[in-house]
């Protein structure tokens, strides 16, 4: 049985609709979460995975975990190495981030879990083109875009690949002690990303650059200002490996991630 955490977000969703399409026995965590959310036959569970008394419930009989973590999981005190440990012997999947393999980020997730887990796989994926949803309000309204550091192109990867990957992952042998770095098949900045849309709508989306501050000051809304400077930087100043595309995901999958102009095609109705 495969438990999937983070079971009703971009990523989680898709996993849990590609797993129980393959026939797996699925549980499908979150903290807000029905027999609405997912799939006939798909198990539910609404639970914080940062309180720790009704972990082993969650994990009983899974033998794979999806384990997906946030910064509201910290803020709430979860430690990763109980959740690891209510797991069991379950060989885990991680979805980490791109920013911990270039030091932006903390490695104290994969750590735990590489000390924890008697199996574990790690996904590193970089910036999501889903990102783009926050546009949406001011594309409805004005068919404009306002984002930082227009012409820095990043290859940001499809959430539906990301998902694809790790029931990959899940599924198959040979993953154990790997670490995957997953990206879009190309660089793409957001004045590029703006043009996209504009196409798919079929009317042109302006773009306007906000400074640095005003981004900062926007981001600190919903974002730790650790965090904050930390995808400043990545948008502003990426490392060389940041901007390169992986060769992961095609590796994995077979076929090259989906482009971010796929992405805009299939969340059109979201920008109208």
């Amino acid at each position: 049985m495969i438990v999937v955490t983070g079971a009703t977000g971009n990523v989680g969703r898709r996993l849990v609709e590609t797993l129980a399409a393959a026939g797996e026995e699925v549980t499908a965590v979150s903290r807000r979460i029905s027999a609405e959310d997912v799939p006939d036959g798909v198990r539910t569970m609404r639970t914080d995975l940062a309180q720790a008394d009704g972990l082993k419930q969650v994990f009983d009989g899974a033998d794979r975990v999806f384990l997906l973590t946030s910064g509201e999981f910290l803020a709430a005190g979860g430690d990763v190495a109980e959740v690891v440990a209510a797991a069991g012997e379950a060989r885990i999947v991680l979805l980490s981030s791109q920013g911990v393999g270039s030091g932006r980020h903390a490695p104290a997730f994969e750590e735990a879990v590489k000390a924890s887990s008697p199996e574990w796989t790690v996904l590193r994926p970089g910036g999501f083109a889903s990102n783009a949803f926050q546009w949406a309000p001011a594309i409805q309204a004005d068919r404009v875009v306002a984002a930082p550091f227009g012409d820095v192109a990043l290859p940001v990867i499809d959430p539906a690949d990301i998902a694809d990957v790790a029931a990959a992952v899940l599924r198959e042998s040979g993953h154990h002690g790997r670490t995957y770095v997953l990206t879009g098949p190309e660089p793409i900045s957001p004045r590029r990303q703006a043009a996209d849309l504009g196409d798919v709508l079929g009317e042109p989306v302006r773009f306007t650059e906000l400074s640095e501050d005003e981004a900062r000051a926007a981001m600190s809304a919903f974002m730790p200002p650790v965090v904050v400077e930390a995808t400043l930087a990545i948008l502003g100043s990426p490392t060389e490996d940041e901007q390169q595309v992986s060769p992961d995901v095609e590796r994995l999958l077979g076929r090259p991630g989906r482009t971010f102009a796929e992405w805009a095609a299939r969340n059109a109705a979201a920008f109208k």
